[in-house]
């Protein structure tokens, strides 16, 4: 069975064709291979040999590797440890070699340029249990693009083996820093989610904060100090940098967000001693006010089918969380576990809160149920802020100031807090925004 399939991407367009594996109608199936929440949770073992090919082929094989390490829930073996010659180019490969290796996967795949130039790539996933190909897949596409093909395969391997949406093939706008702690020059800047391909979407003539990807990741809203040091919301298209003003506030507009249709950008509006939240249609352009007391509400993050909207708020006395509807309205607070909370976002499966928590000098990175309960902290130190949801719901990322000095540095841990990465960037780094997976 052969599929066409386009993606837009920002080197250009990406064509790809699909060789799917006619399934056994028992794996078709199949839901979910392991248990992500189980408490006797064990990461699959997966087996890479080296993908057959050229320069191309150490790069997609490196790539995926790399991918599955930092997946939590997949376990690559150390190559060193693989069966030689049990993954013959063109043949199945010997799967009981792969099973004294404890292995319950294997995937392999060949990569190398054609004769027109292009890159052209393809796996095979066996289950070693089975003895069967459970997925298959063929890329055809310019050689530029050899980074981006790994991050598709190890997306469809992810979702093959755990019944979840992959994260891999996704890209990550944050605040590059430079210079020294009193004079920081601020960037905009966009990479992969493993830090590569790093692209300045501004100069630093400015500063910038609190960047936010659109849902067809083609636009970023993000808050600016002008040169006249008014500080804004700003709407900019990533491919041609085309940047405008997001309404015009008699104040201080900061805490950008989008509706999870792309239609609206929620924000905060600072007029005196009191904030509160405005949405503007970015169609008709016309803004409402969702909130007005005397407080400071802020930050605030839109539920995955936009009814809803979760921010923070110190109308109670001390900044905690509140739940209340889109378009305004009464609003309940959920956060109760003691200490001061702020930066919610709400999961793109609507299942959780992600906050940052203040407590006893500790700044940690949490999650809890929508009403509030079932509240975990996944990782605390001396600063922690600002978590972002990958799409698939799984992993966050959020900054990290170290006690020691230095600047900020951009970290990623999963969602059940079984293990915490740094995400490698050129300098210091801050206010990561997960974008979804690229069209």
């Amino acid at each position: 069975m052969t599929r066409c399939i386009t993606r837009r991407a920002a080197a250009g367009l990406l064509a790809g064709a699909a060789l799917a594996p006619v399934l056994p109608a028992s794996l078709a199936r199949a839901g979910r291979i392991i248990d992500l929440k189980g408490g006797g949770f064990q990461p699959v073992n997966i087996a890479v040999p080296p993908f057959v090919g050229d320069d191309a082929a150490r790069t997609v094989t490196s790539v995926t590797l790399n991918n599955f390490k930092r997946s939590v829930f997949l376990n690559p073996i150390d190559p060193g440890a693989l069966p030689a010659n049990a993954a013959p180019p063109d043949a199945a490969p010997h799967l009981p070699a792969f099973k004294a290796v404890n292995a319950q996967f294997v995937l392999t795949g060949r990569s190398q340029r054609a004769g027109d130039g292009r890159l052209k790539t393809e796996f095979r996933l066996f289950d070693v249990t089975t003895g069967e190909q459970v997925a298959g897949q063929q890329y055809v596409t310019e050689a530029a693009n050899m980074r981006r093909v790994a991050h598709l395969l190890s997306d469809a391997v992810f979702s093959r083996i755990t019944g979840e949406k992959g994260f891999f093939d996704t890209r990550v706008v944050f605040v590059d820093e430079t210079g020294s702690k009193d004079r920081r020059r601020k960037r905009l800047a966009m990479m992969d989610q493993d830090g590569a391909n790093v692209r300045y979407l501004t100069r630093g003539d400015e500063l910038v904060v609190t960047p936010r990807f659109s849902p067809n990741s083609l636009d970023v809203t993000y808050m600016s100090f002008g040169a006249d040091g008014d500080p804004k919301v700003l709407l900019m298209n990533i491919e041609n940098s085309q940047r405008e003003v997001v309404g015009n506030f008699p104040g201080m507009t900061f805490s950008p967000r989008f509706s999870p249709d792309g239609q609206k950008i929620i924000m905060s509006l600072a007029q005196g001693s009191t904030t509160n939240l405005y949405t503007m249609d970015l169609r008709s352009r016309t803004t409402m006010r969702l909130t007005d007391t005397g407080a400071i509400d802020t930050a605030p993050s839109y539920s995955p089918d936009g009814a809803r909207i979760v921010f923070e708020s110190d109308r109670g006395g001390s900044q905690q969380i509140y739940v209340m509807g889109a378009h305004g309205g009464e609003a309940k607070r959920i956060s109760f576990g003691g200490g001061r909370y702020s930066t919610p976002v709400w999961s793109p499966k609507g299942d959780y809160i992600a906050f940052t928590k203040q407590n006893g000098g500790n700044f940690a990175i949490g999650v809890m149920k929508i009403d509030g309960s079932g509240e975990r902290i996944l990782t605390e130190g001396f600063h922690n802020e600002g978590p972002t949801w990958a799409p698939n719901g799984l992993f966050l990322m959020f900054f990290r100031d170290s006690s020691g000095g230095g600047g900020p540095k951009i970290y990623m841990v999963d969602v059940f807090g079984r293990s915490e990465t740094q995400v490698p960037t050129p300098g210091y780094a801050s206010d990561p925004a997960w974008g979804p997976l690229q069209d």
